[in-house]
């Protein structure tokens, strides 16, 4: 049995599809988020994360200008970019996240679980401890 129930309206011009859906605040923002065996449309189930984005981007930005020497330091690249080192780290870490979790995090199929507070905090450096640790399966994508 669906979770989902669609019905036309006596004109049969129009299709009504009711799909259950919770409402959940992640980030200062709101999630909508689909009960399992409810998409059975297809609709797209993607929960972006405007914070894992943009702190993977910046990330990335500073390994590269650590590594290309445009930067001296990481302390000099805190110091420019008006940060706590500390951060910085932190978000330098996330750029050691296998390659499909990352791709994930882009594509909006991170577990729910992956908030920024999670990874703010010590992860394991091999690729598959950190898909069990975040709960991935196996192998993403």
């Amino acid at each position: 049995m669906s979770a989902m129930n669609a019905q036309l309206t006596e004109d049969g011009q129009t299709i009504i599809v009711r799909i259950p859906v919770s409402l959940r605040r992640q980030g200062g923002r709101r999630r909508i988020i689909i009960p399992e065996g409810a998409n059975d449309l297809g609709l797209p189930t993607a929960a972006y994360s405007d914070a894992l984005i943009q702190a993977l981007a910046r990330g990335f930005r500073w390994r590269k200008a650590l590594e290309s020497g445009d930067a001296a330091s990481m302390r000099d690249l805190a110091d420019a970019e008006k940060i706590d080192p500390s951060y910085m780290a932190r978000l330098l870490r996330m750029t050691l996240l296998a390659p499909d979790i990352v791709e994930a995090i882009l594509d909006g199929r991170q577990p729910e679980k992956m908030t920024m507070t999670v990874l703010a905090n010590a992860f394991p450096a091999r690729w598959d401890e950190q898909r069990t640790h975040f709960g991935f399966a196996a192998k993403v994508a």
